[in-house]
């Protein structure tokens, strides 16, 4: 993992397989041992995405699906 964050263009995001498919969704991206993630609903700008660890990431969703 590099030690700082990457840039996420808008291509790099795909959607959750999580997400509900006829409404809104979260996007994910994966990059250099890091994870992104967006909401559909909000117009795409470096302010809009949160950047994870992809460990940490793993946890949260470990933690959210007990």
């Amino acid at each position: 993992m590099s030690d700082h964050t990457p840039v996420f263009p808008e291509s790099a995001f795909r959607k959750s397989t999580f997400s509900d498919p006829d409404r809104d969704c979260v996007h994910v991206a994966r990059r250099d041992g890091w994870v992104a993630v967006r909401d559909s609903k909000t117009r795409f700008s470096a302010g809009t995405t949160l950047v994870f660890p992809a460990e940490r990431f793993s946890v949260l969703l470990t933690t959210l699906n007990r």
